[in-house]
């Protein structure tokens, strides 16, 4: 027999680590992973949101910058094609662009299964002929018939959209549902199915309706992600869009207040992707400001917070 190749880690090459982004901290160039949330929830604005901006080139909900536009494919499955326009519009006028303007490009095909060899092979057809940036499928239990529980089942499925991924060099957003009764779990706990649904993706976006509103998290396989960030759906004359809310004049998640404050500012300089002026940590921590203050001059003096000389706040490298 032959043994496996090895090295010393010390002797891999280094490589250049960062991650590479789609849309700037929220989905990144390569990912093939999952859009969920309870029904109900907007994860179809949402990703009509990512579609429109990835195909446009503007910044995804007018916060998240796209660092690679173009075309975009989309099999919204349980929609009328007339209801997916509307969405569009409103998107399109919240960022400011004409719907024409857009290379969102819908699959109008009355169904579309995964687990299908001839559907598999119309679908990789036609990403070759249109070769978009990023494909999204809305919602995931209208793409197969097989049983979400199973990972024996689930794992062909993704190991299919990873193989479409590398082949097309195409990131994957797929829409799918969490159980209605996941309250008080992580997030990608929450999901319906199999646990690969969470485990294999490399971004992963997660909406949960709280009582004090809709909110947002995000997770990477290799980058920082953020927790909390308050979603409201606002009306356009032409339609709908979610827009983030400013977090210092937010109502404040219940189980986010419930945390002890050196907690919420060491997780949110955890999350950050550069060093934070005091101001801005604090309107991410969502704290009174002599709260605030004391606590953060307790983990500077403990050396679990270090203040730069431009009076940053990052944590110790």
């Amino acid at each position: 027999m032959t043994a496996l190749p090895v090295k010393l880690a010390s002797d891999l090459g280094e490589g250049n680590t960062a991650p590479k982004w789609l849309i700037d901290g929220l989905w990144s160039e390569s990912a093939v992973g999952v859009l969920g949330g309870e029904p109900k929830c907007c994860k179809s604005f949402l990703a009509l949101d990512a579609a429109v901006s990835v195909a446009s080139g503007r910044p995804c909900l007018r916060s998240f910058a796209v660092r690679r536009s173009g075309p975009v494919l989309l099999f919204p499955a349980e929609d009328p094609h007339a209801v997916v326009r509307r969405p569009r519009e409103g998107i399109a006028a919240a960022a400011g662009q004409s719907l024409c303007d857009q290379p969102v490009h819908v699959i109008t095909a009355p169904k579309l299964m995964l687990d299908s060899p001839r559907d598999r092979r119309r679908l990789d057809e036609t990403v070759e002929g249109i070769k978009p940036v990023l494909l999204v499928l809305d919602p995931f239990i209208r793409l197969h018939a097989i049983d979400e529980n199973v990972a024996a089942e689930v794992a062909p499925l993704l190991g299919y959209l990873r193989d479409l991924q590398r082949r097309h060099d195409v990131a994957v957003m797929l829409v799918h549902h969490a159980r209605k009764d996941a309250r008080g779990v992580r997030p990608g706990q929450a999901l319906r199915g199999s646990s690969d649904l969470h485990g294999r993706g490399d971004s992963n976006l997660y909406l949960r309706r709280l009582s004090s509103g809709l909110r947002l998290s995000i997770e990477h396989r290799a980058a920082p992600g953020r927790d909390n960030v308050p979603l409201e759906l606002a009306e356009h004359e032409t339609g709908c869009a979610l827009r983030i809310l400013d977090t210092a004049d937010a109502p404040p998640d219940p189980a986010h207040a419930t945390r002890d404050a050196a907690g919420r500012i060491l997780d949110a300089l955890a999350a950050a992707a550069r060093p934070l002026p005091g101001g801005d940590l604090r309107a991410l921590c969502r704290m009174r400001a002599d709260t605030f203050w004391r606590q953060l001059g307790e983990l500077v003096e403990a050396g679990r917070v270090e203040r730069t000389t431009e009076e940053l706040y990052r944590l110790p490298e």
